[in-house]
């Protein structure tokens, strides 16, 4: 068995278990899970993977959307050692954990999730899509234990974290380093190195998907929006959707209510 669906976890906190492992991807939003009292976090960066018959609470916020992939424990490649692929998939649900997820891997899930809701009804493009994610996961997680303990590695969380508490005003790669306590040409190589783009093409897309959100789920103003997201200007804001994401915030609000 190996299922995917998109759904939005509730609000108020529920919890449950369940004897299959399962995969939460964060697409939209944010939400919280304790999988055996040990809390994970989840944004459009990271997953939770849950092994079987482990207890969890669960909610989200009102944004929530989340990819949830639920995975026989008994099928062979991860219940087999015989099998080709026990060595790389059995490891993911040794116990429970959170993955960190680089920007190739998070391209992947959006546009996964985007197939979803193009073919809701289509149950073998949503398996195939679900096992690319299942399998580029195995892929980074064994890349990631060949990593020397002694090596330090950019949390890409840690760092959008501070971006959004301080999203408002200009942010240099300075003060980015200083954050991952690494000077400011070891950043800039680790941070591409692990999310697949620069801090500034970081930051910038953490500036317009906020953006984004706030055109489509506030009444706010575009030129407040873009006070609120550190562009210098309402033209600056527009132009900058316009260049990297093809639209307008006017075209925006239209399409939100279009929808």
């Amino acid at each position: 068995m190996l299922n995917a669906r998109l759904l939005k976890l509730p609000t108020a906190s529920q919890q449950h278990r369940h004897e299959h492992h399962q995969i939460v991807v964060g697409v939209r939003g944010e939400a919280d899970l304790s999988v055996d009292g040990t809390g994970s976090h989840l944004d459009t960066w990271r997953a939770c993977l849950v092994p079987t018959d482990a207890r969890h609470d669960y909610c989200g916020d009102n944004q929530n959307h989340v990819l949830v992939i639920n995975l026989d424990p008994h099928m062979p490649a991860l219940n087999s050692p015989a099998h080709g692929e026990y060595e790389r998939l059995a490891p993911l649900f040794e116990r429970a954990r959170t993955l960190d997820m680089d920007n190739k891997l998070q391209t992947l899930v959006q546009f996964t999730a985007g197939e979803f809701d193009r073919s809701p009804n289509n149950d073998d493009l949503k398996q195939h899509l679900a096992a690319s994610i299942l399998h580029c996961m195995a892929v980074r997680l064994s890349e990631h234990r060949k990593i020397s303990v002694h090596r330090q590695v950019i949390r890409p969380d840690t760092v959008r974290r501070y971006v959004m508490e301080n999203l408002h005003r200009k942010i240099s790669v300075t003060e980015l380093a200083g954050v991952a306590c690494l000077s400011v040409s070891r950043f800039h190589e680790m941070f591409r190195e692990v999310t697949g783009v620069t801090p500034h093409q970081f930051l910038l897309r953490t500036r317009l998907d906020q953006a984004v959100q706030l055109l489509v789920s506030t009444g706010l103003s575009v030129s407040e929006v873009a006070f609120r997201t550190g562009f210098s200007s309402q033209s600056a804001l527009t132009n900058a959707l316009r260049k990297h994401k093809g639209t307008t915030p006017t075209r925006l609000r239209i399409d939100e209510k279009v929808a």
